[in-house]
């Protein structure tokens, strides 16, 4: 038997928000190749991320909406049921870094994780949710205190979460990527002198070579 076949998602349904570019984009593409169909959601349309997922002989339907607001959560999921059926696998992407001196929250984090499990126990069914933290997680950064204090929130509520819904046998994890090429990078790959800083950590060096 192929190792590969212990990893397949084949059959099934995938949302994952902020679809559009970069990061979203990259794991709609590998959720597909993996064989999961794709609800992609983002505030802008996601012709390229269809046009990719489609070529990989995937469904994806796209579902353009403004998750600063948790308003929309109930209506993607269910567009996502009444397309497929069944939903098995959320990932909480979106996000975006505001380089200014405030606080932010994790509300669509958790009110959609929240909503997600509430249709997981329903289907009885189990599931993935997979939420987007940062190496800023972990470090400070420098004038992104919103930033930082939501993804440490991520964090934190990825763990909460965990504990409590695995009697539902729906796995709750986090991933931290550290310096990618996105468009949340654009300023700082833009200051030379800043992104040469970054680079020369030993947290981020053996990433950098892709960055520029």
């Amino acid at each position: 038997m192929n190792i590969l076949n212990k990893f397949s998602l084949e059959g099934k349904v995938a949302v994952v928000t902020g679809a559009s570019t970069g990061l979203g984009q990259g794991i709609s593409l590998g959720l597909a190749s993996a064989g999961a169909h794709i609800v992609g959601v983002d505030y802008v349309e996601m012709p390229e991320t269809e046009e990719k997922v489609k070529a990989l002989g995937k469904d994806f339907i796209g579902i353009t909406a403004n998750l600063l607001s948790i308003e929309p959560i109930q209506g993607i999921i269910d567009q996502a049921i009444e397309k497929f059926g069944k939903v098995d696998i959320l990932v909480n992407n979106a996000g975006i870094i505001r380089r200014c001196d405030a606080i932010d929250n994790i509300k669509t984090v958790f009110f959609f994780s929240q909503a997600m499990a509430k249709q997981y126990i329903k289907q009885n069914s189990g599931g993935k949710i997979i939420n987007i933290a940062s190496m800023l997680s972990f470090q400070g950064g420098i004038r992104v205190p919103s930033y930082t204090s939501s993804k440490s929130g991520v964090m934190g509520v990825t763990r909460a979460l965990a504990n409590e819904w695995a009697k539902h046998n729906i796995n709750v994890n986090a991933i931290a990527p550290g310096y990618m090429a996105t468009n949340n990078t654009t300023a700082l790959r833009a200051d030379e002198d800043r992104s040469k800083s970054i680079c020369s950590s030993s947290i981020f060096s053996f990433r950098c070579s892709s960055i520029h």
